[in-house]
């Protein structure tokens, strides 16, 4: 009975981390219908305001929000600067800038930096698997997404660079914030880290929502706004970090690879859009790539802040 109790306990943080690229997928088609009606950046600011009203309330209900040393109150204001006001608004005015193709192949370089920077900072190990692992679904992802669609030039540069400074802010979130995070666990940490957030997205998203007729969006946007606030904010954000509170960055961070996958599979299936031969072996590259990263037991990293 222990043995299974422990096998689940091993398993639970994967089931997370999946049911968070689900989420995070699923944004791309609840973002296409919100932004019909709202900018990108007061989506941002109504992701990061729910976000910092639903874990502060809920913290509050189950102990309060008091860290224990003042300088944690400087950790996680940095971890909310790299983790989602420089994330967001690096990745919307990039997005504004480059292709969407380019978007996506970029954002494979956020496992590769999540590993780096964790390896340097002695919260990760780097081994064969790993690597291997990486550059398969590395690989998976740019193969599924076709680099024949991507137009790297001066026209793209500035944006490019923008996404590939969105890439290493996200990733050094992943890779810092993992000791603080299993210190306070994932509901106190995530509080915090969008109250600060909130201190910027939310006033900018509310000066960019006054170019806005309130009154003319229809019910229909204000659903899948409350969509990507609730999925893709608050449960893809709380998981992430609970499970990154059980297992290395780099597993956390191997795990984004799914995304385009289950965008694409979604978009086949939800907008109707067609079914591509080359899905299948990005999925087998993606899959196995991810199985490598993972299959060796994670030890939890228990460390004295």
């Amino acid at each position: 009975m222990d043995n299974q109790d422990s096998q689940k306990d091993n398993l639970a943080p994967h089931i997370a981390l999946f049911a968070v690229q689900v989420m995070f997928g699923s944004s791309a088609i609840l973002g296409k219908y919100a932004l019909t009606a709202f900018p990108p950046v007061a989506i941002v600011g109504f992701r990061v305001a729910g976000a910092a009203i639903a874990f502060s309330i809920l913290q509050n209900l189950r102990g309060g929000l008091r860290l224990e040393k003042p300088v944690h109150y400087l950790y996680f204001a940095l971890f909310a600067c790299f983790g989602v006001i420089f994330n967001q608004l690096l990745f919307f005015k990039g997005l504004s800038l480059t292709t969407a193709t380019n978007t996506s192949l970029l954002a494979v370089m956020i496992p590769v930096f999540t590993i780096l920077v964790s390896v340097l900072i002695g919260n990760d190990k780097l081994t064969r698997l790993k690597i291997a692992g990486t550059v398969l679904a590395g690989g998976g992802v740019v193969y599924l997404i076709d680099p024949q669609n991507a137009s790297f030039s001066s026209a793209t540069t500035q944006g490019d660079i923008l996404v590939i400074l969105n890439s290493m802010s996200y990733a050094t979130y992943i890779a810092v914030s993992k000791r603080l995070i299993t210190h306070y666990g994932a509901l106190k940490s995530i509080a915090w880290l969008f109250l600060f957030a909130s201190i910027v997205n939310v006033p900018v998203g509310l000066i960019s929502l006054s170019s806005v007729d309130v009154s003319q969006i229809n019910s229909g946007a204000w659903l899948a706004l409350g969509g990507v606030v609730l999925f893709s904010t608050i449960l893809a954000y709380y998981w992430n970090a609970w499970a990154l509170a059980r297992v290395e960055p780099s597993v956390v961070a191997v795990y984004i690879y799914l995304q385009p996958l289950i965008g694409t599979c979604l978009a086949i299936f939800i907008l109707g859009e067609a079914w591509k031969p080359r899905i299948f072996l990005a999925m087998l590259l993606i899959f196995t790539g991810v199985f490598l990263v993972t299959r060796k037991r994670q030890r939890e990293v228990i460390s004295k802040i």
